[in-house]
């Protein structure tokens, strides 16, 4: 078990969730209105305010762009009410993970973040990221991103004690996985499309009720350290290799101080150390239930974990619409 920080003391592990319930919040007021970017700024300027009110000298490494692009969060801004004061902490979030999935009233919308002391969150740049992922339980491992899917999904199968046509692996519903899905269906291996937001499905492989066992495929590096907090919290297993489409992008790379392209990430290496995740549903998902507005009320369902305890708490929460 990872050693409790001293810096992430229990107090902060509750905390958070708050600033998730904020930015859920602000996002639910806009599900089903077709326009991703007012949800999204919805959910930003609401976490950003929430974070303000913590006693803490925050600096976010994974968010929602550089700055010139991002007139908020965006990598390198200071967060918390306590600069230079307050613990040194490393934040990688998503305001809203799903945007056209709120625009378009679909599931499994989540406001996240992840939380460690300062250097444990890998400052991965906003390129795409290959990925596989499993929950807890197999021997060290199990997959690897050298392996075809096939040859992943059998090893699962033998783990687990059961035939590779009893395995069901989540992929994002995107052309670019036509040829995984067909290798899949091609052994028979259940297939659990979604269209959007792939930290809620690595999660997904950490919670038998889903029937999810692996996940793979192509989405976004800064989800990827998203979903690896969650994962040293409960445990599990991932492996992910940083993609890039042009010199940009690799220029991107090197800019945050990452000389081998080709590497291949483990758990470890994407979010080490203790690590606090929290998120809270935005829409109903396989993770959390989404935002309700009942009887002049708001209620919410979120999820704080922590990699050195192992603590995983669910939190129902009920806010006065003034």
């Amino acid at each position: 078990m990872t050693s409790p920080s001293k810096i992430l003391d229990r107090v902060l592990v509750l905390e958070m969730v708050r600033v998730t319930e904020a930015a859920a919040i602000a996002a639910s007021s806009l599900v089903g209105r077709g326009d991703e970017k007012a949800a999204d700024a919805a959910a930003v300027a609401a976490m950003r305010e929430a974070f303000d009110t913590l006693y803490m000298d925050g600096t976010v490494v994974i968010g929602e762009g550089e700055r010139d692009e991002a007139p908020m969060l965006y990598i390198g801004e200071k967060v918390g009410g306590a600069p230079g004061k307050g613990p040194k902490i490393d934040i990688a979030l998503d305001p809203l993970e799903g945007t056209t999935i709120t625009a378009k009233a679909g599931p499994n919308a989540l406001a996240v973040l992840a939380a460690a002391e300062e250097g444990c969150l890998l400052n991965a740049p906003d390129v795409y990221m290959e990925k596989i992922a499993i929950g807890p339980g197999y021997p060290e491992g199990t997959i690897d991103l050298a392996r075809s899917p096939t040859e992943n999904v059998k090893a699962l199968a033998e783990a687990k004690g059961v035939k590779p046509e009893e395995i069901i692996a989540c992929v994002l519903d995107r052309p670019r996985h036509e040829k995984i899905i067909a290798e899949l269906r091609s052994i028979g291996c259940g297939i659990h499309l979604i269209p959007d937001g792939d930290v809620a499905g690595v999660i997904a492989t950490t919670d038998p009720d889903t029937t999810i066992d692996i996940y793979m495929g192509t989405g976004g590096a800064p989800e990827g350290v998203l979903a690896c907090a969650a994962l040293r919290c409960v445990g599990g297993q991932f492996q992910g290799r940083l993609l890039f489409r042009n010199d940009d992008e690799r220029g991107r790379a090197k800019k945050w101080g990452i000389d081998d392209l080709d590497r291949i990430y483990t758990l470890d290496d994407l979010a080490s150390g203790d690590c606090i995740f929290a998120a809270t549903g935005v829409t109903d998902g396989s993770l959390l239930e989404g935002v309700k507005r009942v009887r002049g009320k708001m209620t919410t369902e979120s999820v704080v974990m922590r990699a050195s305890s192992g603590t995983v708490r669910w939190v129902k929460g009920e806010h006065r619409i003034d």
